[in-house]
């Protein structure tokens, strides 16, 4: 793959083995050094090439493929606080059944609630393969001492969450607290058991794309399965050229590492058209590997209407009416 303005250059072997590891975060001078050693984004360069892929036309049966893709990788998404087990409930089904009338539509690759709801949105996708994503760590400010978020997370975990997502301290990132950060992100993950952990990093706070790379590659250090762009409560949130510099950080973190790690972007996803460009995005910077919902996903809550709707459209050729299918 070449080099491009803004990227970290792609590394092409393992360089910073298991051990190594250890030694960037044994401390906080260590921890400091490495991150503050990561090259620099081109902000220039990162956002003329995020607008360039987002210009690249999808047809036909590339599309299809593309807004199936879409679907199944979609955490289907309520966080409100007036949501209920009845409403949870409703959402598994969508979930399950995205078109009742179309069994040949993909199922969505997760449904993510508060803690409390994890338990119904567990009885209500049962053996589906729906997994259940559950919001921790004193979401969405990430303000609270590491015995709630410990606890925050064993609550979800124990109610049968298929999946975390924490946030981390972006007032303890931002005055460069990082070895903190990271001790949060290590003692959720031990908390997480076998539930694979998300680590929304809340982009919209950290000011710079080399706040973004930082805290990525911070996050992947602390053993993250997922680095996520944002709680949906902040913005600017999931925008192409943030979501495009954490497709960097591990792409490179893999080359440095072995390791692979996820990205899900979240937050003001609302079209088709939107999902199709971050598809793009991943496949042109981090590789088709990432084409997966074990590696990429999409955190929305009105998406899948709208792919449902020009799913429709390329099958009869006419668009259902806006109540065809139910809110989500």
């Amino acid at each position: 793959m070449p080099h491009y303005a803004g990227a970290v250059p792609l590394l092409t072997e393992p360089t910073l083995p298991l051990d190594r590891v250890t030694d960037v975060v044994s401390t906080d001078a260590s921890l400091r050094r490495f991150l503050h050693g990561l090259p620099g984004v081109d902000q220039v360069g990162a956002e003329a090439r995020a607008a360039m892929l987002s210009t690249r036309s999808i047809k036909t049966a590339a599309k299809q493929f593309a807004i199936d893709l879409a679907i199944s990788i979609i955490d289907l998404t309520t966080l409100e606080g007036q949501d209920t087990p009845g409403k949870v409930r409703t959402l598994c089904a969508k979930a399950q059944r995205p078109d009742p009338s179309d069994a040949s539509v993909p199922a969505v690759a997760a449904v993510c609630v508060y803690p409390d709801l994890v338990a119904v949105a567990k009885a209500a996708t049962g053996p589906s393969g729906v997994k259940v994503a559950s919001v921790a760590t004193a979401f969405p400010s990430g303000r609270a001492s590491r015995a709630v978020k410990l606890a925050d997370t064993a609550d979800a975990v124990a109610a049968g969450a298929d999946e975390i997502d924490m946030v981390i301290d972006r007032g303890a990132f931002l005055v460069g607290r990082y070895r903190a950060v990271l001790e949060d992100i290590v003692a959720v993950k031990q908390a997480c058991g076998t539930a694979r952990l998300k680590v929304i990093l809340e982009v919209g706070e950290l000011a710079t794309y080399d706040n973004v790379r930082r805290a990525s590659w911070l996050a992947m250090l602390a053993g993250a399965d997922f680095i996520k762009t944002s709680t949906g409560k902040v913005q600017p949130a999931a925008t192409l050229p943030v979501t495009q510099v954490m497709l960097e950080a591990v792409r490179d973190f893999r080359a440095a590492t072995g390791r692979m790690v996820g990205v899900k972007p979240a937050g003001g996803i609302r079209t088709a058209k939107d999902a199709i460009r971050h598809l793009v995005l991943v496949n042109e910077t981090a590789g088709e590997e990432w084409l997966d919902p074990r590696w990429f996903r999409i955190g929305a809550s009105t998406l899948l209407n709208d792919l449902l709707m020009q799913r429709q459209r390329m099958t009869t050729g006419r668009y259902a009416g806006p109540d065809y299918f139910t809110v989500d």
